[in-house]
């Protein structure tokens, strides 16, 4: 009974040890994660495949701080309220040491408030509005894209060079759509005074009726139209557009339109000539976007979308921050995002101390038909440093934290 009991107690024991082997090799650094996974599932999708990649390249070289880095995606549907009660679990229960991600920017901004009264780090990888560095920004909140203000000041530099003077705007009904409309009719009317604004059109978010909406910017009669829709009101507008003539002998100036996200789904429906922002990955032939491009689709078998370059970047971002910091703790976090300089595929990038807003920029072309698709030609990198506020106008808008 005695040797039973003895060889009985060391198999418990040896199971135990056993079991205890995988946990810590198990032992992660906790991300977590928060999108419209089914929502905004183009976006999404790709900007997840960039993260996974991104996770295999670090922690096949070691990880950070000694432990592999790991993401936990949640979908939040694309509703504040859930997003919320997401990250409180992702704080409280799972283990998350900072949350990110949110494509939409009214998500972004509830997920911005909870960080501030959580006193938690959230990277807002995508959402635009700029209220959520400025009129909004807090001390634990950082954003990694460029800024509606930044893209829509790029583009406002390319319509003052035409000879355009009344201008309609449309837009989605909504914190990135207005913020974007106002950044634009700000920075044209600056550098062309002789502007005007003939009509704004409000759309809501992807609810658009594009045939509406077409003949009311028709009836205005302007030079020019200054489009913010993206996703499928893009393709409905474009479609409906064309079919009406709207875009014949007019300029027209597009925010994201060049993303292959959404670019790509109009196949030869594709509009030429527009003036727009996207990701002309097939192009870019220095060696860090090519070695990414490369990389995504030799694991993929896919090309890059805007998305997966957005969160490749969200890991290097957060790898580069931990290894600053030498630490998961949250103000050891906040410290070194401030300042925190990151080599990335389209260069370095540094999120600003004084407002937490990134530099990284935006590739600006005019859009065209190859091989019976839309692409970007004439394209060009503009730095986001050199389209963001002063320091001045910065604490002019931003709350003292």
């Amino acid at each position: 009974m005695h040797r039973k009991t003895f060889l009985k107690s060391l198999v418990g024991a040896a199971a135990l040890a056993m079991t205890g082997l995988p946990a810590l090799a198990q032992d992660t650094i906790k991300i977590g994660e928060i999108n419209h996974y089914k929502r905004m599932a183009a976006f999404a999708e790709p900007y997840k495949m960039g993260i996974e990649l991104a996770l295999e390249e670090f922690n096949a070289a070691g990880g950070v701080l000694g432990k592999p880095m790991e993401f936990i995606f949640r979908d939040d549907q694309g509703e504040p309220g859930e997003a919320i009660k997401i990250a409180e679990e992702l704080m409280t229960r799972d283990g998350a040491v900072m949350i990110t991600g949110s494509i939409l920017s009214n998500v972004g901004l509830a997920l911005s408030s909870l960080a501030a009264e959580k006193q938690f780090i959230y990277l807002a990888s995508e959402p635009l509005a700029d209220s959520l560095v400025w009129a909004s920004g807090n001390d634990y909140t950082f954003r990694l894209r460029s800024s509606t203000y930044m893209q829509a000041a790029m583009l406002a530099e390319q319509a003052a060079q035409t000879d355009a003077v009344r201008y309609a705007t449309i837009a989605p009904n909504y914190a990135y759509g207005k913020e974007a409309v106002e950044a634009f009719k700000k920075v044209l009317t600056d550098l062309k005074p002789d502007v005007e604004f003939v009509t704004e059109q409000w759309p809501a978010l992807f609810k658009i009726d594009a045939g509406a909406e077409a003949q009311a910017l028709e009836r205005a009669k302007p030079d020019a139209i200054f489009n913010v829709t993206f996703g499928t009101d893009l393709a409905r507008f474009v479609r409906e557009g064309t079919t009406r003539g709207l875009f014949d002998d007019r300029k027209v100036f597009g925010m994201l339109t060049g993303e292959p996200e959404y670019l790509d789904p109009l196949v030869d429906e594709a509009p030429e000539g527009w003036v727009v922002t996207g990701y002309p990955w097939y192009d870019v032939s220095d060696e860090a976007n090519t070695a990414f491009v490369e990389a995504y689709q030799a694991k993929y078998d896919d090309y890059p979308r805007l998305g997966s370059l957005v969160g490749y970047m969200t890991v290097q971002s957060i790898h580069a921050a931990l290894e600053k910091a030498g630490s998961t703790e949250t103000e050891a976090l906040k410290a070194a995002f401030k300042g925190l300089g990151v080599d990335t595929p389209v260069g370095q990038i540094t999120f600003r101390e004084i407002d937490h807003q990134a530099t990284m920029g935006a590739f600006v072309g005019t859009t065209a038909l190859r091989d019976g698709k839309g692409v970007m030609v004439d394209w060009a990198y503009r730095d986001g440093a050199d389209y963001l506020p002063t320091d001045e106008e910065v604490r002019e808008m931003r709350p003292a934290n």
